[in-house]
């Protein structure tokens, strides 16, 4: 590794960039936050949409747009689901978020084909405004509990408290709380007309158009307060996830989860049996804690803290010992996910968040592409070092130090190496030996009669 130590000196000079760039994007992210204060859209809905699997990352995407809704500028949210279901806490993470949104929230089955199963019920009884477009079904929620060797119905103590759940959630939207118990009791499933008869939801519409026809002039009470719908002439306004979120939801997907886990568990198994290139451990580590993040063992917070710490040691055991760049561009990707999953927390200035954010991604990038330079340099020296010349094949004659039964040492300019008789005879010390051939660092000999 001493080979390479003066380059890091260059550190330095990609730090000094990286630096540069993140001080050039956050005046721009700032710039754009500041236009969208100075021109406020008047009474805009927000489209979003819950397609898929319910993961952390959907869920993280619908809480930080209900949380960022100015009331002023918008008079409802609503969403478009079609799932089969999903993750428990982010599902009742989504539940809460609808109770505290300063807007109604209207959910959508949509379109014809589309299911609110399991989670998807939960997230529909939970709405201001339920709808169902025809053709789609809603229910079965009885929980289920996932483990290496497939999914189990949970126990009964899951299956009592969810079915108490929904049914004081549906009482609270002034929906039929026995009817929507059975979801969870008894897998019951409900088509749209079936559900919109039982009262389950408010409205049947066939597309978003209808539905905002529908929603016009209607009237919704909410924790006391009572809003009034002018979506006739209102301006529909999509959202989308950011990189955070979408980073979120594919780790979060059970799949992948899973599939992390099992990659991780691999590396490290790998690179504990044969030490050396360090490349397993590393990339082993950061699936691993990928994988556990995504089954929900801890919180993003805690996630974006545990990769910001590795990210930093592994930074500093790549300075102290022979990693050959392998252990800086691992700390530069734990950092830069780090950097990602760390959320907002509500005494922190936004402003605070954008720095940092930036100055990680600029160090990350700074730091992966030293050690690229690093691990560039060394694999060129590799090559060099194998087309180097006569000095290092070996010569045509060697002395034996220690004897050959049949494997032992030989002397051979002035170096000791591994050697083995040809014909597996033993060869005393002292013996001159003729070299045959070589077999990566054991030398193949024969003696000299």
């Amino acid at each position: 590794m001493s080979l390479f130590r003066p380059y890091y000196r260059y550190l330095w000079l990609f730090l000094s960039i990286g630096l540069a760039l993140g001080s050039i994007i956050l005046p721009f992210s700032m710039t754009g936050a500041a236009d969208l204060q100075e021109n406020p859209r008047s009474r805009d809905i927000y489209l979003l949409e819950l397609k898929g699997v319910v993961t952390a990352g959907k869920a993280a995407f619908i809480q930080r747009e209900l949380a960022e809704i100015n009331a002023t500028d918008t008079q409802a949210v609503i969403i478009s689901i079609d799932t089969p279901g999903g993750l428990l806490d982010a599902t009742l993470d989504l539940t809460r978020a609808f109770a505290t949104a300063p807007v109604p929230v209207v959910v959508f089955v949509h379109p014809s084909g589309a299911i609110a199963a399991s989670a998807g019920a939960f997230i529909l009884v939970s709405a201001d405004i339920a709808a169902m477009a025809p053709g789609t079904t809603v229910g079965a929620a009885m929980p289920v509990a996932i483990s290496p060797g497939g999914t189990e119905q949970a126990d009964e103590k899951t299956v009592n408290f969810l079915a108490g759940h929904i049914k004081s959630i549906a009482r609270e939207k002034g929906r039929p709380g026995e009817i929507v118990e059975k979801f969870v009791t008894e897998n019951l499933t409900l088509n749209a007309y079936e559900a919109e008869e039982e009262g389950v939801i408010d409205l049947l519409s066939g597309n978003i158009n209808t539905l905002l026809e529908a929603l016009d002039g209607r009237q919704v009470e909410k924790e006391g307060r009572f809003y009034s719908l002018s979506s006739r002439e209102a301006r529909l306004v999509r959202k989308e996830m950011n990189l955070t979120e979408k980073l979120q939801d594919k780790i979060s997907d059970p799949q992948i989860a899973f599939l992390l886990l099992a990659a991780g568990a691999l590396g490290l198994y790998f690179g504990l049996g044969m030490p050396g290139t360090l490349v397993p451990e590393v990339l082993g580590a950061i699936a691993l804690l990928l994988g556990i993040y995504g089954i929900g063992l801890f919180d993003t917070s805690t996630a974006g803290i545990i990769f910001i710490v590795l990210g930093l040691s592994l930074l500093v055991a790549e300075i102290f010992s022979a990693g050959f760049g392998v252990l800086g561009i691992g700390g530069g990707i734990s950092l830069l996910l780090g950097s990602l999953l760390l959320p907002r927390e509500p005494l922190m200035a936004l402003e605070w968040y954008s720095t940092f954010r930036a100055t990680a991604i600029g160090v990350a990038l700074a730091v992966s592409a030293i050690c690229f330079l690093i691990v560039t340099m060394l694999l060129r020296s590799r090559r060099q070092w194998k087309e180097a010349g006569d000095f290092f094949r070996p010569a045509a004659v060697a002395t034996v130090v220690e004897e050959l039964s049949p494997c032992g040492t030989v002397k051979m300019r002035g170096e000791l190496w591994k050697a083995c008789s040809h014909d597996s005879s033993t060869i005393p010390p002292g013996s001159r030996v003729e070299i045959i051939r070589q077999e990566s660092l054991t030398l193949i000999v024969k003696k000299i009669d």
